[in-house]
């Protein structure tokens, strides 16, 4: 079998010294609840889930920064660098600003040259990843994951084995390969959307967007609070907030199937099954009177994932909605009391 020339044999799996054996778990109060926030991937729709915990802070908070509430924060994506920005320990209403004020420098363009570059994403990635890396270092400068306040966990998807692999903080005593990462550096490689940003290359692995394999990141959250602490399943409470979905339907053609078909359709299908496969699983482990999920209602057409414009009308409105209507559950589950590890 010929060799790949770029193909360096010498460097190890992401997954290599992976436990095989149960985890002995960390103490962790009889009763406590354990909190997490999951946040989904979206591109510049994250903007939804930073307004919706934005208004929780502004409505509750009195503007302090949501984080401390929460045991454990996993994100995906765009989801991912909101997380990294709540471990930070800045407020939602600090990161909306990101996309606010920095969403046009990292999507550039008219309408006109989105549907150009989307057309054009057939054949390349229609963006420069170089935009979005700016805007990370102006948040977070060189400051390293390993820094952050809260138990984190960043999923990506390693190019070089075909493996998924989530960035952890050192939040349990066999997690010590990621903290010395820079915030950036997770940040881009959880947000290297195949169809918008070119893969990350960085020493020797080629990190891609970890919504291919989890864009909603609940039972990433779930299975390692199971498995690092002391805690039975019905104390975890999951705060799940989502990115908004177009109504599903499945047309004549896709039924016929064959690639051509289904060349449109794939990825949001394997997106939306993921993400109800991974509530409906969280839901089962912890019981679902445990979970709050926030999204947008469904809608025939959504928001492109670079309308930077478009988000920044509805998204606003629909987060102070979203949190108008379930106000009094996040409150009493989420908030009573600020709760650290």
């Amino acid at each position: 079998m010929p060799r790949d020339s770029e193909y360096d044999y010498t460097i190890p799996r992401r997954s290599d010294g992976t436990r095989q054996t149960l985890r002995p778990v960390e103490p962790w109060p009889s009763g406590k609840p354990f909190k997490i926030l999951s946040i989904d991937g979206g591109g510049i729709l994250g903007i939804l889930p930073c307004m919706i915990l934005a208004e929780i802070e502004k409505r509750f908070l009195d503007g302090e920064a949501i984080g401390k509430h929460f045991d454990m924060i996993v994100g995906t994506s765009t989801g991912g660098i909101i997380a990294l920005g709540l471990g930070q320990g800045k407020s939602a209403q600090e990161i909306s600003k990101l996309y606010i004020e920095r969403g046009r420098f990292i999507f550039p363009g008219s309408r006109l040259t989105r549907w150009l570059r989307g057309w054009a994403g057939w054949a390349f990635t229609p963006y420069d990843r170089g935009n979005l890396e700016k805007e990370l270092r102006r948040e977070f400068g060189d400051g390293l994951f390993g820094s952050s306040t809260i138990p984190t966990c960043i999923p990506s998807f390693d190019g070089r084995y075909g493996e998924p692999y989530v960035f952890k903080t050192p939040h349990y005593p066999d997690y010590k390969k990621d903290q010395h990462e820079r915030l950036v550096d997770v940040g881009l490689s959880t947000a290297a959307a195949p169809t918008i940003f070119a893969a990350v290359k960085r020493n020797g692995y080629v990190f891609t967007d970890g919504g291919i394999w989890a864009n909603n990141p609940a039972m990433i959250g779930v299975v390692d609070a199971i498995t690092c602490y002391d805690i039975d399943r019905t104390q975890i409470r999951l705060l799940s907030l989502g990115c908004g979905q177009e109504t599903y339907r499945m047309r004549w053609w896709h039924r016929i199937g064959g690639k051509l078909g289904w060349a449109g359709l794939f990825v949001s299908s394997a997106m939306r099954a993921q993400s109800h496969n991974a509530l409906g699983q969280a839901g089962l482990l912890i019981g679902r009177s445990n979970m709050v999920r926030l999204d947008a209602p469904e809608v025939a057409t959504r928001i492109g994932m670079d309308d930077v414009g478009q988000a920044l009308v509805e998204m606003p409105s629909v987060a102070r909605s979203l949190v108008e209507g379930a106000s009094h559950r996040v409150e009493e589950v989420f908030l009573k009391s600020s709760v650290s590890v």
